[in-house]
């Protein structure tokens, strides 16, 4: 049975909305210069409140089934850091993502529910296409999202100051092709062990 929110569980791990409360955590997770380093740095408290705001909050209203969710470790209730199928700034293309607390790097998070957020955007969202983006010198997450099933297609730059100005590795998953080659049960038992994970 699909959980009541409407979002992909895995055998360890289930995705919940954030909430206004939850400045706290979103600070905590973008305080760590390691945790920070590929996502934009780290975050004083009123970014993360800005964050929190106007990329995560009011995009659930505005983008429905899409969104930056909290990553929670069933076993322990414990949040784990968040996942994302959100537009890239400035862009229609709609990206995978995540960032995880330095404590549940290694233990294959980062892919196992990044498998399960590729098939619901595809199955449960319609999408045609998932794409990702990661700095060049991320050999970690890089390797995560080919894990998930996606394909190193380049590199790409964007216009919108988020982004810097850099060139970064570029991701792409097609929806027909992806299900192909992943036709298991909607469960997503994806690949569970020993892969680092940073933050896309």
């Amino acid at each position: 049975m699909p959980p009541a929110n409407g979002l992909p569980t895995t055998e360890r791990l289930a995705l919940r909305r954030f909430t206004p409360d939850d400045l706290d955590v979103l600070h905590q997770l973008y305080s760590d210069p390691e945790v920070a380093r590929y996502v934009g740095g780290t975050k004083t408290r009123e970014q993360a409140q800005e964050m929190l705001d106007q990329r995560i909050l009011a995009y659930y209203d505005a983008h429905p089934g899409l969104g930056v969710w909290m990553t929670l470790e069933r076993a322990s209730g414990a949040c784990a850091g968040m996942h994302l199928l959100n537009n890239i700034q400035g862009e229609t293309h709609i990206q995978l993502g995540y960032v995880l607390f330095k404590a549940y790097w290694g233990r294959g998070y980062a892919t196992e529910m990044s498998m399960a957020l590729l098939r619901h955007g595809f199955a449960a969202a319609g999408l045609e296409q998932i794409v990702a983006i990661t700095d060049l010198a991320n050999a970690d997450s890089q390797h995560v999202l080919l894990k998930a099933g996606m394909q190193r297609k380049g590199e790409r730059r964007f216009a919108h100051p988020a982004y810097r100005g850099e060139s970064l590795a570029w991701f792409e998953a097609d929806r027909e092709d992806w299900l192909t080659r992943h036709d298991r049960a909607p469960r997503a038992r994806a690949a569970r062990r020993g892969d680092t994970t940073r933050g896309a």
